[in-house]
């Protein structure tokens, strides 16, 4: 584990406006280690998600980007409030040094500090390592997701 705790960083509260562009660019490369579908225009794509509703911190270690969260605040029937993380990803070259757990840690203090009865995230069935990782952190499998592609 490396020595020095990541400072989080808030990008944004949800809905935005984002607060630090410079960190926003930053996190680009790390943000595309998990997503590399992202638009090349990634600050507008972004920028948009965040208008819509989303949030978004940083892990800054030795002043580099090591990771990085998008999550949202949002209610339903199911649940409550429910604080529902988009994307979670570690620099590949800081994983298992604690990043993610601190990242996490952030997200679940922020979702207890809105109300929130539930944290919750998707995560693709063939991200076996990533499962690992929530299953020692606490969260369990409570249902499956289904989706239907509309377009291509």
């Amino acid at each position: 584990m490396e020595a020095t705790t990541p400072a989080i960083l808030e990008i944004a509260a949800p809905g935005g406006p984002v607060l630090d562009a410079r960190a926003l660019a930053v996190c680009e490369a790390v943000h595309r280690q998990l997503r590399p579908q992202l638009p090349a225009d990634y600050a507008r794509r972004i920028g948009a998600i965040i208008a819509a509703g989303a949030g978004m911190v940083c892990a800054m270690r030795d002043g580099d980007v090591a990771g990085l969260a998008v999550y949202r605040l949002i209610e339903n029937s199911f649940e409550g409030r429910k604080l529902y993380v988009d994307d979670l990803v570690t620099d590949e070259t800081r994983r298992s040094t604690g990043v993610g757990a601190h990242l996490l840690d952030w997200l679940e203090a922020r979702a207890r500090t809105e109300g929130c009865a539930v944290l919750g995230l998707d995560s693709g069935v063939q991200r076996g390592d990533a499962h690992r990782f929530y299953f020692r952190h606490g969260l369990t499998v409570a249902s499956f997701s289904f989706r239907k592609v509309l377009s291509s």
